[in-house]
């Protein structure tokens, strides 16, 4: 499949390819072809247009997974305005900030929102922003925009109707079709602007690693306010000309009924989903499944191993992040070659290790992972010093990963930056404590981190989710016994000087354990309750 200018291409015309094919599937609701699919695309940027909101202003998206979200979005990428998604679960603080940092022109939200007052509401009311419900109406198959409050932007001329309205020019490559907020471990979410031209990159890259057919359909269970859903799980296979299955939500007990039922083949997830998906009833007789893709935060080895014995599928680790327009490595399909432990080669995307002065180490040595390529988000907006702290002189972007690569090219993440820990000048990888502790037998889930210590700067400590068989074994014993169990298996200083037992791990909204709010809530309360 060739590299397309803009995400606008690459999905109309795989669209134009399969026109009668199956491009979106809700379960238990609405079906669409590739056709009909950009055909509500249209008709809903007929409605965006009578708003006459400038070119490249922002639209907040406060939608769940559903329908209305998959039109939309496209609506308004393809209108040249730029798509600014929400979890619409934030309170309203929360949207008042990604609301205000873009200077929203419209946030569109559910049926009702308004009458009820939510909080994506009030946060638009607060600055201004227009608002408008939208909802899918299956009698005339077009998705419903029910302007609420203009706003202080929004001007509609006075006659105009959607018959008479056309759809918008088709953007440029260099118009930015998505902007998402990232944080580090400190400070005020920096704004990705993500351009037509990196997405269509990335999209492309997604769709070569995967070598993603029309045959080929998703099972989507990644939120599409995140990078990880939206591009890998939703937007690739659209381009690729075959299907996308949208559930409201990540359900474990859903989740092979409606795989099996509309013939999904693959799916893309954090480590968290694969490990509820294997403690879960694993269907009999197993669907066919071309491959199972692991993103957005390490995948130990023994989850690895877990997965392929299960499920009879090869599992390809990926890495990605926001400002690449989500993928940037991943392991290869067979017989490609594929390293458990790694996350793979750079996939239409230059990987280099850097030092601290920018210079490209050999194989074998660690520094910062770091990339170059057409995904690359042009600059954080209007944050001068995060760009120059981010992007080297030769224009390569600082991801805050630490890692190397192998004798093949495979890059091994040891961990980030701000995350190593420094137990008196010894760098501990919190990464590989996580992956061996996963391989005692009583651990579910498990997580590593630094705690302050006098003598030493820092030490290890680590969070664990024991598996139901050994929910009530005495946590005093078991915690002995894990320390004996590492003890075989790594130097005596990594060794985890305390062990929190938990029944739930705290987790961002996309399911990826966060170490530092882990730590911070270990930390912060003497007894953690269990």
């Amino acid at each position: 499949m060739p590299a397309h200018a803009t995400l606008y291409e690459a999905v109309t015309l795989a669209a134009k390819a399969n026109p009668s094919k199956i491009a979106v599937t809700i379960p238990d609701g609405p079906q669409l072809s590739h056709s009909q699919y950009v055909q509500a695309i249209k008709d809903f940027q007929r409605e965006l247009a009578l708003l006459n909101i400038p070119q490249q202003a922002a639209i907040s998206i406060a939608i769940p997974n559903n329908l209305e979200f998959a039109i939309s979005f496209l609506g308004v990428a393809f209108s040249s305005y730029i798509a600014a998604p929400l979890n619409p679960a934030y309170k309203k603080s929360e949207f008042a900030f990604y609301i205000d940092d873009l200077k929203s022109a419209l946030v569109l939200v559910p049926k009702d929102h308004v009458k009820n007052n939510s909080p994506a509401v009030q946060a638009a009311r607060d600055f201004g922003a227009g608002i408008a419900e939208i909802y899918w109406d299956d009698s005339s198959r077009k998705l419903v925009l029910d302007l609420k409050e203009t706003g202080s932007i929004i001007k509609v001329t006075p006659g105009a109707t959607v018959a008479s309205t056309s759809v918008p020019p088709a953007p440029a490559s260099s118009h930015v079709a998505l902007v998402l907020h990232t944080s580090g471990t400190t400070g005020r979410p920096k704004a990705v602007p993500l351009t037509q031209k990196n997405m269509a990159t990335t999209v492309f890259n997604i769709i070569n690693t995967y070598k993603l057919t029309p045959a080929d359909t998703s099972y989507l269970v990644m939120p599409l306010f995140h990078v990880h859903g939206l591009l890998a799980g939703f937007l690739a296979p659209l381009a690729s000309g075959g299907a996308v299955v949208i559930p409201p939500r990540f359900s474990a007990q859903s989740f092979w009924s409606d795989f099996i039922t509309y013939k999904a083949n693959w799916y893309t997830a954090v480590p968290t989903i694969h490990q509820i998906l294997l403690k879960g009833k694993i269907p009999s007789p197993l669907p066919k499944i071309r491959f199972i893709r692991s993103c957005s935060s390490s995948l130990a080895p023994a989850t690895f191993e877990a997965l392929e014995e299960t499920f009879k599928a090869p599992v390809l680790e990926a890495y990605a992040m926001t400002e690449a327009c989500h993928q940037m490595t991943s392991n290869n399909l067979p017989p490609g070659k594929r390293k458990p432990g790694t996350v793979g080669v750079g996939q239409g995307v230059e990987v280099v290790i850097l030092d601290a002065n920018d210079n490209i180490l050999p194989a074998g040595q660690e520094g910062e992972i770091s990339i170059k390529g057409p995904n690359v988000t042009p600059g954080y907006i209007n944050n001068p010093k995060a760009n120059a702290e981010s992007f080297t002189k030769n224009g390569y972007f600082r991801t805050g990963d630490q890692g190397k690569k192998d004798e093949d090219g495979f890059v091994i993440i040891t961990g980030r930056i701000k995350e190593l820990i420094n137990r008196g000048g010894e760098k501990i990888s919190p990464i590989e404590l996580d992956g061996v502790m996963l391989r005692h037998p009583d651990v579910s889930e498990a997580v590593a981190f630094a705690a302050p210590n006098e003598l030493y700067g820092q030490v290890v400590n680590a969070a664990i989710v024991l598996k139901p068989s050994a929910e009530n074994k005495d946590h005093k014993a078991l915690e002995k016994d894990i320390q004996q169990f590492l003890s075989t298996k790594l130097a005596k200083f990594k060794i985890p000087e305390r062990i929190f037992f938990t029944k739930i791990m705290p987790k961002t909204a996309t399911g990826k354990i966060q170490r530092r709010i882990v730590a911070q809530k270990f930390l912060e309360t003497p007894k953690p309750k269990l």
